[in-house]
């Protein structure tokens, strides 16, 4: 299993940051189905101020670019991205088009093994 963790910004208004914590108390089914299909365990999205930031566990074989063919042929997760942008803003250092950026693991520390 393998773990990466993203970051995205939010557009910094209370009121779109509430409606977009809203859409995810209520996922879609056929967004959490696309999730799972393209190789991701577990995710988990954490927000402080109009930051995110997300955990992903993976299946060994999971790929980025993997996923992202299989969303740009499913029209459900098509709709969904499209819907999120109006909450969303890249981070300064993203090229256009980019939302989630990978992040770079720095540091570790497991006391339990």
């Amino acid at each position: 299993m393998k773990r990466d963790c993203l970051a995205l910004d939010l557009v910094d208004d209370q009121k779109l940051i509430a409606e977009y914590e809203d859409y995810h108390v209520n996922v879609w089914p056929e967004i959490k189905l696309s999730i799972i299909e393209s190789g991701i365990l577990g995710m988990e999205i954490y927000r402080i101020s109009n930051r995110l930031f997300m955990i992903m566990e993976t299946r060994d074989d999971f790929s980025f670019e993997k996923k992202a063919l299989m969303d740009t042929s499913n029209p459900s997760v098509e709709e969904w991205e499209e819907l999120m942008w109006k909450y969303q803003q890249a981070l300064p250092l993203a090229k256009p088009g980019e939302k989630w950026l990978l992040m770079k693991n720095i540091f570790q520390l497991n006391a339990l093994g």
